[in-house]
């Protein structure tokens, strides 16, 4: 029989999730708060705004939570997916879709958003 710890659920859901913010990394949130296939909107101390997505697997990403095309801060609130084994985020408005890895559009090669570092402590 094999018992689970409590202490090993506990160092998993106080994880917190930071984005690399200039030289440093920044606190954002909690894991915890965080629910896959569905996206947060963080407001950065320079009064940036990023949009944070964990997928199934656990993998944590972040892209500009403002929408290239009609400039309105809504990428947090896409639909999550993939296309030929890349995470994206379809925007809410017009539908196109952000790689969440490399933030480039996947319907406009011209179009990108920026990316953030992410990692979880």
């Amino acid at each position: 029989m094999t018992v689970q710890t409590a202490t090993t659920e506990t160092a998993q859901d106080t994880q917190v999730i930071q984005l690399a913010y200039g030289n440093d990394w920044f606190t954002v949130c909690d894991r915890s708060l965080l629910t896959p296939g569905r996206g947060v909107a963080a407001l950065l101390p320079d009064g940036r705004q990023v949009a944070l997505f964990v997928d199934r697997s656990g993998q944590a990403y972040a892209i500009d939570n403002r929408d290239p095309f009609t400039g309105a801060y809504v990428l947090s609130r896409g639909l999550v997916g993939s296309a030929e084994g890349r995470p994206f985020v379809a925007s809410p408005l017009l539908k196109q879709r952000f790689d969440l890895a490399t933030g480039s559009c996947l319907d406009d090669d011209e179009i990108s958003v920026p990316v953030f570092g992410v990692r979880a402590d």
